[in-house]
């Protein structure tokens, strides 16, 4: 048995017992113990970590704890660039393509809403979840801490948030998405691309109200739905609009 010292950094500490965040604590750990078994048994996945300091030095998660060791851990960086000191994983989670758990439809939808490619059915199992993330190499996005545990799931969000757009507003600012998106570009329901449609083509198909009031839209090729500028468009819009002050706010600072 060894002992080492650790410290958590911003939003770690949520997954930390009450008495051991925003502090050092020295606790004992297995001769055997890596960075990557201590940091999880801690209570922290491996996929909200970013960079570890053992000693001041950028290490991996295959580190082995020494006696006396002190690590530093710490969840993504949005105010700097750090690529050139991360060991954890060979690339920074910025890849912005998702698999959401069967637990975030609402999530899911919002994020197609701004053009991001998120995976969701909410007949998903652990397994599928894993398994699409290593086939597809995309960021899962889950309120299951033991998912993100997984030793083959890499890139992955815990999502603390309840409500959908609060969970919105949190993986928007989280991941730094807001210059990356894309809105009204993917299908809300299968996630496919959406492209422009001449009215005539879909006319038959619209609602009367529409068909008189409207004249620019969009299609799914995969299922076949049509969209446009409505009450449903309206009030996504509003969301976007919502994520857009909140930043400005952020940047801003206090007046």
């Amino acid at each position: 048995m060894v002992t080492a010292t650790f410290r958590f950094y911003e939003e770690l500490n949520d997954f930390l017992a009450p008495d051991r965040r925003k502090r050092e604590f020295t606790v004992p750990c297995a001769r055997a113990a890596t960075t990557k078994h201590m940091i999880e048994a801690l209570g922290v996945p491996h996929t909200e970590v970013e960079l570890i300091l053992v000693n001041g030095e950028s290490a991996d998660f295959s580190r082995i704890i020494e006696e006396g060791d002190r690590v530093a851990v710490y969840p993504r960086f949005e105010a700097m660039d750090v690529t050139p000191l991360l060991r954890v994983r060979e690339h920074p989670l910025r890849v912005t393509r998702f698999v959401a758990d069967a637990h975030l439809g609402g999530l899911a939808h919002m994020l197609r809403m701004l053009g991001f490619d998120t995976l969701y059915d909410n007949h998903f199992h652990d397994d599928d979840i894993v398994a699409i993330c290593e086939q597809d190499g995309r960021i899962v996005l889950t309120r299951d801490r033991e998912l993100l545990k997984r030793r083959t799931v890499t890139h992955g969000c815990f999502v603390h948030a309840l409500k959908p757009e609060q969970q919105l507003h949190e993986i928007v600012e989280r991941l730094d998405l807001l210059r990356s998106m894309n809105p009204f570009t993917l299908c809300l329901h299968c996630n496919a691309p959406l492209r422009p449609v001449d009215k005539a083509v879909v006319y038959d198909r619209l609602p009367p109200k529409v068909q008189v009031h409207y004249e620019k839209f969009r299609t799914c090729d995969h299922c076949g739905r049509v969209f446009w500028k409505g009450s449903h468009w309206r009030n996504m819009r509003r969301v976007l609009d919502d994520l857009f002050r909140q930043t400005d706010a952020h940047e801003s600072g206090p007046a």
